[in-house]
């Protein structure tokens, strides 16, 4: 096999990351795929059975926090690009505990970025370091107006804010040594392979086990919502079309108000397990907010569509269709994931 680049995807047994690692493995069969990920509760190796044993494909066990490790690993296989994922991303975990955010999300990707720096500072040339980041690190939107690249930061939570240091810190290894990296920054995700702490995965899984949806204050926060599938193909054509030095918003064109996700979600739901209409709303509890829940983010991505060329490929309706799908034909990776130390996070985060 003729090795045309070596790639390492951080955090690529996670929700975003595996979608990312089998979209490259089988679309460069020339590029050689690295599967960096420490395997924690949001890591999972199920999500990429289907290509585990493609010859283009290495998987390994390692965090991106044990800086001997990583100086190591870029000594032996001098990588020619990285795609870095690999984050604490939940805020509500981020509220309970924000050292670990800042562990992971600054200072592990500090120790990535020396480690690149000091394996290719010679020559750059033909190497790309690539960083997916977040909207949340804008902050948060009155009723109208939308997030652009030249938005200013203030987040507003210990997940945003700790994603916005790593981004200052990619930005700054560019300007201060010349490191050749891209940014991009996305809105909310949900899809196949996601961890059921977030909205919609947590909610297709109470709804299944008929337990009560939890919804924040009064439901009117809005977000703009991306299909995962979607988002890896806009990773990938930032990955090689985009501009070196350059940020690039990523979102779906699709805002949604919590509380009308949710009725939407039930609705699909009942048709889909054949239940009485209304069955699954009922189930509907509002809970007290959590601290600072920013109310609205929106993302203006034109940048991406109109100088690169992508742009979402379905509808939400047709992308939450597809989800719920997924985890209804998938039961056993669901109940895998919500076993044991997940059990104690829900109930001491939504009682």
């Amino acid at each position: 096999m003729n090795i045309k680049k070596k790639v390492l995807v951080t955090g690529g047994a996670g929700f975003i990351g595996s979608h990312v690692v089998r979209l490259f493995v089988r679309k460069y069969p020339d590029y050689e795929i690295h599967n960096l990920d420490a395997l924690t509760y949001a890591g999972n190796l199920e999500n990429l059975t289907d290509i585990e044993n493609e010859p283009n494909y290495r998987f390994i066990k390692g965090d991106i926090t044990d800086q001997p490790f990583i100086q190591e690993l870029f000594e032996v296989h001098r990588f020619d690009a990285v795609i870095h994922l690999a984050a604490e991303s939940h805020v509500d975990r981020s509220i309970t505990d924000p050292l670990a955010f800042v562990k992971t999300n600054v200072i592990g990707t500090m120790i990535l970025l020396n480690a690149f720096k000091s394996c290719w500072e010679d020559s750059f040339e033909k190497k790309r370091f690539y960083h997916i980041s977040t909207d949340e690190v804008y902050g948060t939107l009155g009723h109208t107006g939308l997030f652009t690249e030249k938005t200013s930061y203030n987040p507003n939570s210990p997940y945003s804010a700790s994603k916005a240091s790593s981004d200052h810190f990619v930005r700054a290894y560019g300007e201060t040594y010349g490191l050749p990296y891209v940014i991009s920054n996305c809105s909310n995700n949900y899809g196949q392979n996601q961890f059921p702490e977030k909205l919609i995965p947590l909610f297709i899984n109470n709804i299944i086990h008929n337990k009560p949806l939890p919804v924040y204050g009064d439901g009117n926060y809005t977000r703009d919502w991306l299909y995962v599938k979607d988002h890896a193909i806009a990773i990938d054509t930032v990955f090689h079309k985009g501009v070196i030095g350059e940020t690039y918003n990523i979102g779906g064109f699709n805002e949604w108000k919590n509380i009308d996700l949710v009725k939407l979600l039930c609705q699909q739901m009942d048709e889909k397990l054949n239940r009485e209409k209304g069955s699954s709303e009922a189930l509907i509890t509002f809970v007290k907010d959590r601290p600072g829940h920013d109310l609205r983010y929106a993302i203006d991505a034109s940048k991406i569509k109109n100088e690169l060329g992508w742009k979402p490929s379905v509808t939400f309706e047709e992308g939450l269709g597809k989800t719920i799908d997924w985890y209804l034909n998938n039961e056993s990776w669901l109940s895998n994931v919500t076993s044991g130390t997940y059990k104690s996070y829900y109930k001491k985060q939504y009682g």
